[in-house]
C-alpha cells in the first residue's frame, strides 16, 4: 500500500490549479509510486478562513491511515500546523512538512482567526519529526517567518534554501528526500 501524504494548498486565486499543483507535481515525480498524494481543493481559497479550512482539514485527517505525511504549503502551511496544535488528530503521523508558511504572532503577521504561534512545540503531538522549508528570495513571506518558527518549534529541523523563490522554484526535492528518509 502507498504512503499517504496530504498536501494543503496555499491562498489565493487560482491558486490550487495555478501554483500549488505544480508543487504537487514535483513531489509525485520525486516520491515515486510508493506514495500517494491527496491535494483537496480548500474552501474559499481566494479569501482564507481559518474555521472553514480547518474544518476541511478534520475532515481530511479521517481519511487518512496512520503513518501519513502532512505537507502545507504558505498560508496553507500556517494553518495546518494551528489546526494541528489545536486538534490533534487520532491517527498516528510520520511527519509534519511547512514550507514558506508565515508565521502567526510577534515578529510575524496578525491574523483575527489564529492565534500567536510562540507556544507551538508544546500543543503539537510529541515526537513527531517537524521540517521548515524557505526560499532564501521569497518575496511573498520573508526568510525571518521561517526563525520565528524555528524559535517557536525547537525540535524542527530548518531548511533555507537560497535563491529560491516563495514556491521553491516549484522544487520540492528536499521535502521529498526528507520524506523518504523518515521510512
Amino acid at each position: 500500500m502507498a504512503k499517504q501524504v496530504l498536501f494543503i494548498q496555499g491562498a489565493g486565486e487560482g491558486v490550487h490549479d495555478r501554483w500549488d499543483d505544480k508543487l504537487v507535481a514535483s513531489l509525485e515525480r520525486e516520491l515515486g509510486e510508493t506514495y500517494a498524494i491527496r491535494y483537496p481543493r480548500m474552501p474559499g481559497e481566494d479569501d482564507p478562513r481559518y474555521p472553514a479550512w480547518k474544518a476541511a482539514l478534520v475532515s481530511e485527517f479521517d481519511a487518512l491511515a496512520d503513518g501519513c505525511i502532512l505537507v502545507g504549503h504558505s498560508v496553507g502551511g500556517t494553518i495546518l500546523i494551528h489546526a494541528l496544535a489545536e486538534q490533534q488528530p487520532k491517527l498516528r503521523l510520520s511527519g509534519i512538512f511547512l514550507i514558506a508558511a508565515p508565521f502567526i504572532g510577534e515578529g510575524g503577521w496578525p491574523s483575527d482567526d489564529i492565534g500567536d504561534g510562540k507556544d507551538l512545540s508544546k500543543r503539537l503531538p510529541p515526537g513527531i519529526p517537524v521540517y521548515l522549508y524557505h526560499g532564501g528570495a521569497d518575496d511573498e513571506v520573508p526568510t525571518a517567518h521561517v526563525h520565528l518558527y524555528a524559535k517557536a518549534i525547537p525540535r524542527a529541523v530548518v531548511r533555507t534554501l537560497e535563491g529560491r523563490d516563495h514556491q521553491l522554484d516549484n522544487d520540492l526535492s528536499e521535502v521529498a528526500r526528507d520524506i523518504r528518509s523518515l521510512t
